[in-house]
């Protein structure tokens, strides 16, 4: 039974009839006040019209017949300090070790989870900026997945729109034969900076044959489409290419291009249910009363833009996959038009929940990175550096290049993950690519210590499993009690939809296990001792596996 039950039972016990909720028990802060801490007779106390030490003292006297505590405390105003006995300890870490998912609750099981990341641009390079949105988003697609939904993630990719008639116009006349022949996304990458520049100087003679070709492509000519579809083709290959690199997987891509069909339904939708009216030639839904502003969902000129495209997949979406939410996880500067789509979403009748993570903006040296000024770092050069770093450092042991990209990969995605998604990031090379301290690199070497540890004993998983846990040593209790916080910390980040109190857990962890190792003895320690200890050490390595394996980083088992 979960303490938090059995604390919660003290209570409906010492006060008959009375509903108490959710009772809150958490590791404590310090271990001088215990191994747990619950501070809810503070909360209940004005509920009972009672002094709250005289709440925390009641609970504590029926709490103190339960074997699972071996001491339990009232402190100050009414805080219960609970020190939990070993032989519920040992047998909680027997639980976690033999579950199927270390205790990891299917609490998503028969759900469905839409996720909606990464989302590049067609036609062009990936590059740092694309990292935030895809790291955070593969990590919440694995937690996700952990927890027994069925996650659908989906790559909404830019592939229609302005920048399309810029390409084209481009292609034609900005690039050699040679370029044209051998087209890569480099090359559409260097027409399109080309061809914007010109839409800029030239006396808007270029913008305007730029718009001409957009028309064009929008109406179906043939050869512009048939380029477009070039233009696709190629970007995806690319971008392949790059998540491969990066562990991450799509189930669909789908771009804006995909509901182009859907949207004039939309608009009709919503003008029939008198939420759409005309203003300027253009319709729109008037959200001031939310005070969020007019959102336009028909332009003047006809066309569509974004709140309409994501109405219509939306539509697709609920039709397709009935989720029970949908995640999108863009940068903070879409918050507000995130704020007005859902709004919209739910005026229509959508019941599917709608979560924005707005992650913060990654910037480089103090600006906002743009392909067309060229104020960016591509992807692939920033995995080459990663790697060819942390080839350094293991060429000398006999090291590969595989173990290379799986140390500097994991040092990318992790220095990412570590952060909060809220802050910001002014791209740095050292700390992007840090291989000690507080990096993805030290918990693979973590990783890695534990695997030479059991191979050094000689003790196969059939002998693992056959000892027994044992904690006698405060080093251990420690190691112990945060080892099964890990599903708790599933649970946190997945709530929170933050990789970061994962990444966070898992650095603790490591430091609690590092000081574990160095305060208990294990290979010359008497066999019983020595097992005890070594199963102990292969939890922590399955903790520590299985939290990477959620952030998407690989855990080699040499470094």
């Amino acid at each position: 039974m979960e303490l938090s039950e059995i604390v919660k039972g003290a209570f409906e016990k010492a006060f008959p009839g009375e509903d108490f909720g959710f009772v809150r028990v958490v590791p404590a802060t310090d271990a001088k006040f215990g191994d747990y801490q619950c501070n809810d007779a503070l909360k209940f106390a004005k509920k009972l019209k009672m002094n709250p030490r005289e709440v925390g003292t009641k609970i504590a006297e029926l709490l103190k017949g339960e074997t699972v505590f071996e001491k339990v405390e009232v402190a100050g105003p009414g805080f219960l300090n609970l020190t939990v006995s070993t032989e519920w300890l040992n047998a909680q870490l027997l639980n976690i070790s033999t579950s199927k998912h270390l205790n990891i609750p299917q609490s998503g099981t028969g759900k469905t989870v839409v996720i909606d990341y990464s989302s590049p641009n067609a036609a062009k390079q990936m590059h740092i900026g694309h990292i935030r949105s895809t790291v955070i988003g593969c990590a919440i697609d694995r937690i996700f997945r952990s927890l027994g939904y069925r996650v659908i993630a989906d790559n909404h990719l830019g592939d229609w729109g302005t920048q399309f008639g810029i390409l084209i116009k481009g292609y034609r006349e900005c690039l050699t034969q040679e370029e044209r022949d051998n087209l890569t996304v480099a090359n559409l990458e260097k027409c399109y900076v080309l061809s914007a520049a010109k839409a800029k100087e030239e006396d808007g003679i270029w913008k305007e044959a730029c718009k001409a070709e957009l028309v064009k492509l929008q109406q179906g000519d043939a050869d512009n489409l048939a380029l477009w579809k070039k233009f696709i083709d190629i970007s995806i290959g690319e971008f392949e290419r790059m998540y491969r690199k990066l562990g991450v997987k799509f189930d669909t891509y789908r771009g804006e291009s995909y509901y182009n069909d859907a949207m004039p339904g939309v608009v009709e939708k919503l003008q029939k249910a008198g939420m759409a009216e005309e203003s300027e030639g253009a319709l729109i839904v008037n959200l001031e009363a939310e005070k969020l502003g007019v959102a336009i969902v028909r332009k003047s000129d006809g066309g569509f833009n974004y709140t309409t495209s994501d109405l219509a997949c939306v539509e697709s979406r609920v039709a397709e996959y009935d989720p029970e939410r949908i995640i999108y996880i863009t940068d903070d500067r879409q918050n507000l038009h995130f704020k007005q789509f859902f709004c919209i979403a739910g005026k229509m009748g959508y019941t599917t929940k709608f979560v924005h993570i707005g992650f913060g903006l990654m910037s480089y040296q103090g600006k906002a990175i743009s392909t067309r000024e060229g104020n960016l770092i591509k992807l692939d050069d920033l995995l080459k550096e990663a790697k060819r770093r942390a080839y350094e450092i293991v060429k000398d042991r006999g090291g590969t290049e595989e173990l290379a990209e799986q140390i500097g990969y994991g040092a990318v995605k992790y220095a990412d993950l570590s952060h909060d998604p809220c802050t910001t990031i002014d791209f740095n090379w050292d700390k992007a690519l840090a291989l000690e301290g507080n990096s993805g690199p030290y918990l693979q070497y973590a990783y890695a210590r534990v695997c030479s540890l059991l191979a050094k004993a000689g003790t196969d998983s059939q002998q693992l499993t056959a000892s027994s846990f044992s904690i006698s040593t405060a080093s251990e209790k420690q190691l112990a009690l945060q080892l099964l916080e890990f599903p708790g910390a599933v649970v946190r980040a997945a709530e929170a939809y933050k990789p970061s109190v994962l990444a966070d857990y898992l650095f603790q962890t490591a430091q609690l296990y590092s000081s574990f190792y160095q305060n208990s003895p294990i290979l010359k320690s008497e066999e019983s001792v020595k097992n005890a200890r070594l199963r102990l050490c292969a939890l922590f390595g399955e903790v520590l596996k299985t939290g990477l394996g959620l952030l998407g980083i690989e855990t080699p088992s040499h470094i």
